[in-house]
């Protein structure tokens, strides 16, 4: 037996040994072919839902924010609170008249009529078009620096860097655009309004260079010393307006002189009514600029992986010293550029309180868009929207302008509390697994 054994064929042997194994499992299983196979896993949602998902949790903030502004309208209205004893239901439809009255007027405001401007088209008549655009060049026009104090802090956060600093770079930033804009005489425009941008971005790089360098010399944190060096800002332009090289010959108050036209930003249409310039392409192309840098670059990739672990960073060979500072240089450039367009596009001059509070509004912007350029953008003009309709909304119906302050306080609290809108919406949160089930920072 052992013989036979040993003068069987390898091959042999291995075909004995399969088909009894064959033999075995049609036994047991019967034919595996009659074996019902699973069905292939389901294809996961097509390319529009995962398009929209990332905005549902924001569209469902704006709707709670609207919400509860329709509630502080009509509680802040003395002729409905009156009612509500003799009358509850006249009360709540009086109540309910004026919130759409006061919402349908901000979106006026905002956007402008679309029925009015379609008679004006239809009509050709260009001043009652020029009338009906005025809403939307009012909203491009104060849009145009908060896209890029926006950008400014985003790109912060997703260093993992709270740039508080904005408003003092953007100060500087139009310190020296504005310089540039009256210092420099007899160039054509197409050297001398790059060079007054390029200055603004330089005086705001130069700005968020001293607080990144702090940081990554002493570890003293970015929170305070963007902070004191806003402070610092507003008593530099406080004095400089002051010196003979700023101020305008004639003038005993704080003003610079006056740009000169070679280095403005046209408006889009030269009209008194519709002041948008080209500045809001300028915020625009820096958005693509700063989405590439973070999602396509190398450097952006440092920025992000500093932001998320800078230990983990450190030990992949990055140098979190010079990431920490190019990206506060890279967020002074953007909130510098932000002074520049509005002293190039809109006031044509520098006085003190320039786009007072900008600046402040680039962290809420920020916060409202995820910090990623297109959300930045979006919520951008959300903010200058609500802003440009507040004061046609107060002529219309008698609205406070605070409404808007208090609309863009509501937003900011549910975008900033998703838990909150999940539970209010009921809706249930998707599982995450590996990567994505790591905390997440501002950058997420």
């Amino acid at each position: 037996m052992t013989d036979e054994k040993r003068s069987i064929p390898p091959t042999e042997e291995l075909a004995r040994t399969t088909e009894g194994a064959a033999a075995a499992a049609h036994h047991a299983y019967g034919d595996l072919e009659s074996v019902e196979q699973p069905e292939p896993p389901a294809r996961g949602p097509g390319r529009l839902p995962r398009l929209l998902g990332p905005l549902l949790l924001p569209g469902l903030a704006l709707v709670s924010a609207f919400l509860v502004g329709a509630i502080v309208i009509i509680a802040s209205d003395e002729r409905v609170i009156n009612m509500f004893g003799t009358d509850p239901l006249g009360a709540l439809g009086m109540g309910i008249s004026t919130t759409f009255a006061a919402y349908g007027a901000l979106l006026r405001g905002a956007i402008g009529d679309p029925v009015q401007i379609g008679q004006a088209i239809v009509d050709l008549d260009l001043n009652a078009l020029h009338r009906s655009l005025n809403p939307i060049s009012e909203t491009i026009l104060s849009s145009t620096p908060l896209v890029l104090t926006g950008l400014a802090v985003a790109l912060a956060f997703r260093s993992g860097l709270f740039n508080i600093g904005a408003e003092g770079q953007l100060q500087v930033g139009a310190l020296v655009a504005v310089l540039v804009g009256f210092g420099i005489t007899g160039v054509p425009w197409f050297i001398h309004l790059p060079l007054a941008l390029i200055g603004g971005a330089i005086g705001g790089a130069l700005w968020g260079f001293i607080p990144g360098l702090l940081k990554a010399r002493t570890g003293a944190h970015e929170v305070i010393t963007t902070i004191m060096l806003n402070f610092i800002a507003f008593r530099l332009v406080d004095y400089t307006l002051r010196t003979p090289l700023y101020q305008r010959p004639g003038r005993a108050d704080q003003i610079s002189k006056i740009v000169e036209p070679s280095a403005t930003l046209p408006q889009f249409i030269d009209h008194p009514l519709l002041r948008a310039h080209w500045g809001i392409v300028v915020a625009l192309i820096a958005a693509v600029v700063v989405s590439w840098l973070l999602f396509r670059s190398t450097r952006g990739f440092e920025f992000r992986a500093v932001g998320l672990n800078a230990s983990a960073a450190r030990y992949a060979g990055m140098s979190i010293a010079r990431t920490i500072v190019l990206s506060m240089m890279a967020a002074g450039a953007l909130a510098g550029l932000a002074g520049a367009a509005v002293v190039l596009g809109t006031t044509r001059t520098m006085n003190v309180g320039l786009a007072s509070g900008a600046g402040f509004d680039g962290i809420a912007i920020a916060l409202l868009g995820r910090a990623r350029p297109a959300g930045v953008v979006a919520a951008a003009f959300l903010i200058g929207g609500l802003r440009a309709g507040a004061t046609p909304m107060q002529a219309a119906t008698g609205i406070p302008i605070h409404l808007v302050v208090v609309l863009q306080a509501l937003v900011i609290m549910f975008i900033a509390a998703p838990a909150l809108v999940r539970a209010i919406y009921r809706i249930r949160t998707e599982r995450q697994t590996g990567a994505e089930a790591f905390a997440k920072g501002w950058g997420a």
